[in-house]
């Protein structure tokens, strides 16, 4: 779906987060999931965020969350909360994933806009 936009208007950014998440580390995972969803959801400029279980298709990804935020404006002070937030909990993000054997897609995405 494509969206309309007006040029020099405030586009949402969308972050879409893949995770290949093993059973053995699911519940670690889900735990740690919420927890940085209630830092997000407190920050200004949030909208709106989904997490996903697959439950049925190919692919190796089994959980997804996306992010609405009002614009990419935003960003750069949500990755300080959530920096700020695994600093407080003695949190090493990318070697927790690597420990759980947790495989990572991340991106940030804006409305397609047609040429």
């Amino acid at each position: 779906m494509s969206s309309n936009i007006p040029a020099g208007d405030i586009a949402p950014l969308y972050r879409i987060n893949k995770f290949a998440v093993p059973a053995s580390a699911r519940a670690e995972f889900v735990d740690l999931v919420e927890k940085t969803l209630v830092v997000i959801r407190s920050q200004d400029g949030y909208v709106k965020d989904l997490f996903l279980e697959q439950h049925a298709g190919p692919g190796k990804y089994n959980f997804c969350t996306m992010i609405e935020f009002e614009s990419e404006a935003f960003a750069p002070k949500v990755a300080a909360a959530i920096a700020d937030f695994d600093t407080r909990l003695g949190v090493d993000r990318a070697a927790l994933m690597t420990r759980l054997g947790v495989e990572t897609d991340s991106a940030s995405y804006k409305s397609f806009q047609p040429a």
